[in-house]
This record gives C-alpha cells, structure tokens and sequence, in this order.
C-alpha cells in the first residue's frame, strides 16, 4: 500500500517548514500553518522504519472532529481542512511544554509507579494503587517538548520558575487542560469508551493561549472500552484499549524501548496492516462515523493541488 513517510512542499508564501516525528509543518506568510499528519508512527520519540497505511487520514480527520466539538469551550487554531491528510490554520508561538493529564494509573506513569515513584511531576500519588486504577481526580502531569530526544517529566513550578510559560498563560493552559478532558470523557462514554489519558499543546497568538496541533486522536490519547472495565481490573487482567500503547508493549516484548543500542523490530506486513485496521478502528468507534478510504495514489500531488487551492480561499477571506 501506498505510504506517506515524508513531504517535501514548496507552498505560495511559504516562509518555513518543520518536520516533526508524525507531522510536517509548514509556514505561510508567517500567519498560517499546513499541517500535513504524514503516515510515519512513532514511539518512545522514534521514528519507526515503516508508514502505517491511512495513519495520517485518521490522524487528521480526529483531530478535526475534536477540535470542531471543543471550540466554543477553548479557541483553536483551525481553520479548514482541505485534504484528508492535512489540516490549515492560525500560526501561534508554540509553549514548549506538553499538557499530559491522566485519569487513571496506566502506561509510563504506572511502569514509574511500580518502580517505587510516589510523585510525578510534583504530583503526589497515594500508596496501594493498582495498574489502570481510576484516580480520585485527573491529574496534570506536564513533559518539556524537546525538539529531539526524549520528553522529561517537568513539575507546574519549575515550568513557571524557568520561565517556559508565565504564571498566568500556564493557570489558562491548566483551565483548558481540564475543559478539554472532561469533554473529551463525555464524547467517549457516549461511544462505550473510557479516555485514559492524553495530552495537549498550547501557543499563544495575539497574547492569548490557544489549542495547537492535534487532540484526542491514538497517537495522543489512550483509550479502554468502558465495557469489561471494572471485571477486567478487578482480575488484574489488561484492559481492552484503543490506543498506540499496542505498539508499544509490542516494541517492549521485542526488546526495544528507545535506548542506545537496541534495535527496532523488523515491521512485517501483516504487522504494518494490524497497525492501520487498529487505527480505522479507533475512528470510526470514537466519532461514530464509518471510515472512508482515500485514494492513496499521487498523495504528495493530491495533498498539494488540496491546500494550495484552500491558501487561495482563505487568503481572500482572511
């Protein structure tokens, strides 16, 4: 199947570009982004060596379902969505730091907990906790955004002490944070989900914070089926999830988790395939909507002839 893995855009007005680990990123006129969600997939901050089929597809089109349910609670960036695969809107001065908030115990923060951490980013943790136990409250536990490398786990004052953020746009990100989780939450209990964690970027434009890049899609969020939950944790079984951590645990099981000298397991097709239906998947049970395949033949010159079209129309309105 046919694979976006890299993009090479020469857009009118394009002032720069940045190639992310999932997304490229492209500057118009130095107010506008494209954001083109490619099919690379990432974990443990590396890129793997093979696209996953219509990654970038559910990506994008999430993404957009998500950002259009949440902006009349918090101001977003985006503006249209001209192909399956790439979205454009408002350019913001990213924070350099990621809003992670977890609902239960599960994933890095667990596999810290079991190693005998009682804190995480200043947040204290109760003693006795089980893995995927639901906390009492949502907890907020930020990473830095490094340009490479790995993420650190980073407390609400030492962000504000070295001045990442200041004290008041940080407080607005927190409010988001919450707003946009405790919605995020309602839409999946409405399909029969659990939203387990996920987390979110912010930058600020005209001074003012708002909502950047993507939410609630599997590359940023995890998710359990509601169904089975509470028999599943009670038997200390893992949980039925719809969320990236499958590939994770399957990287763990073949002896990599990014460090220094280990070695990506070879991806094979039925692999890459299992990958891309677990992605459809994810989509069409958290919008409700049956998936529909674009083509995939041409993608960079689908994708161009796409937003070029769209930077015409908005320049004229915008």
């Amino acid at each position: 199947m046919a694979t976006l893995t890299k993009t090479d855009f020469h857009f009118p007005g394009q002032t720069g570009v940045y190639h992310g680990k999932v997304r490229d990123v492209y500057t118009i006129d130095n107010d506008l982004m494209v954001m083109v969600a490619t099919n690379r997939i990432s974990a443990f901050d590396v890129i793997l060596p093979e696209g996953i089929p219509y990654k970038g597809q559910v990506l994008n089109q999430i993404a957009a379902y998500f950002l259009d349910a949440s902006a009349d609670i918090v101001p977003n960036w985006k503006m249209a969505v001209p192909d399956p695969m790439a979205t454009v809107g408002l350019k913001a001065e990213g924070v350099p730091v990621e809003m992670i908030i977890r609902g239960y115990l599960t994933g890095s923060a667990w596999r810290e907990y079991k190693a005998g951490a009682r804190e995480i980013c200043g947040v204290k943790l109760p003693e006795g906790m089980k893995e995927n136990q639901k906390f009492p409250e949502p907890i907020i536990t930020p990473t830095t955004k490094a340009a490479e490398g790995h993420d650190e786990n980073i407390s609400r004052e030492e962000i504000i002490r070295q001045g990442l953020v200041s004290e008041e746009h940080y407080k607005v990100m927190e409010d988001y944070t919450r707003k946009l989780f405790e919605l995020g939450t309602r839409m999946a209990h409405e399909k029969g989900l659990l939203l387990v964690d996920t987390k979110y970027e912010f930058g600020l434009r005209d001074g003012k914070v708002i909502l950047i890049d993507e939410i609630h899609t599997p590359d940023s969020s995890r998710y359990f089926y509601e169904e089975g939950y509470r028999e599943r944790f009670e038997k200390g079984e893992q949980q039925r999830q719809l969320s990236k951590e499958f590939v994770r645990q399957w990287l763990i099981e073949n002896g990599f988790m990014g460090q220094a000298g280990q070695k990506v397991p070879e991806m094979t097709p039925e692999f890459i395939e299992s990958v891309s239906q677990r992605y459809i998947e994810l989509y069409e049970h958290i919008t409700g909507k049956k998936f529909h395949k674009a083509d995939e033949a041409d993608l960079a010159d689908r994708i161009k002839t796409n937003v070029e079209a769209s930077l015409i129309s908005l320049r004229k309105d915008f």
